[in-house]
């Protein structure tokens, strides 16, 4: 048995794939999530910022002891005529140019968002900004939605996080440029990264698939050289998760576990992906892990 076997032996609830930081809209800088990693026992991880991995190189950068654990990741926020999709990009080299010319497409895309909906809030519910607030907004690394909600907070234009977002922020609906999922896979792939996709029940999150429509999906994302898919996530039924867990096996798929944590942005625990210490380890996700760390 190989070192990274016996790590994987029995991982159960120690392994977490798909973690934000404050590079896109999580509350954790990147040192602070690996000293939470470390005080919950968990072995594996990977950050998975959107459309952006300045978060994986902040990391290393500061942490480079935690390299050999350590899972280089992004996650693409992609739509085209026939749906919205997250994809995640894992173990890529992030110097080729494919993967630096789509992180600057995706910014440019969230740029432009994010300024039509803060026009959209001022012409619509008369929310308005203070110059300076406007500056911070924009020196996120990639501005979204979190980012206004809390400037909504600070004017009282919102009880909390969440009605700004649902009550407000998502009745913008105008159109925006976008990354396709076809980009993101071939990009990622062309880096020599993994591409998966998310959280494959919800869509962008908010949407709600069955089994039948996920598996319409997967079979047109396979075409566009889809690796592997996110079995174990925090929001999933048990038979969610076994559904996907067969179909990842069926296809020949990767699996990847993950909790969307964001810090306090969302009501999510680090490691929180659903599997259990007792559940015996996919073997998708013994691939996967051999496949980026191994």
């Amino acid at each position: 048995m190989t070192d990274i076997e016996r790590q994987i032996a029995g991982i159960g609830t120690r392994v977490d794939l798909h973690i934000h930081s404050r590079a896109s809209d999580g509350t954790k800088t990147p040192a602070q999530i690996a000293d939470e990693i470390h005080d919950k026992g968990l072995l594996f991880f990977a950050l998975t910022d959107h459309d952006t991995y300045q978060g994986c190189e902040e990391l290393i950068r500061q942490r480079p002891e935690e390299a050999g654990n350590f899972v280089f990741g992004i996650e693409f926020s992609c739509k085209d005529e026939l749906g919205k999709y997250h994809i995640l990009g894992y173990h890529f080299d992030p110097d080729h140019l494919a993967m630096r010319q789509i992180v600057e497409e995706a910014h440019d895309n969230r740029v432009f968002k994010v300024l039509a909906r803060l026009r959209f809030l001022r012409e619509e519910f008369g929310f308005t900004f203070t110059t300076d607030e406007m500056d911070e907004l924009m020196a996120n690394p990639n501005p979204g939605k979190p980012h206004i909600a809390n400037l909504m907070l600070r004017h009282h234009y919102a009880e909390d996080r969440s009605e700004a977002i649902s009550k407000y922020i998502n009745r913008y609906h105008g159109k925006s440029p976008h990354v396709t999922p076809e980009h993101a896979i071939r990009a990622v792939t062309e880096a020599g990264g993994i591409p998966v996709l998310a959280h494959s029940y919800f869509g962008d999150g908010s949407q709600d698939f069955g089994l039948e429509e996920v598996k319409a999906r997967v079979d047109r994302l396979e075409a566009f050289g889809l690796q592997g898919l996110e079995c174990c996530y925090t929001r999933y039924t048990d038979r969610q998760r076994e559904d996907l867990l067969l179909l990842a096996k069926e296809r020949g798929l990767y699996v990847t576990a993950g909790s969307d944590y964001h810090g306090n942005n969302k009501k999510v625990m680090l490691g929180d992906t659903g599997l259990m210490p007792q559940d015996p380890v996919p073997e998708g996700l013994v691939r996967f892990l051999k496949a980026v760390i191994g």
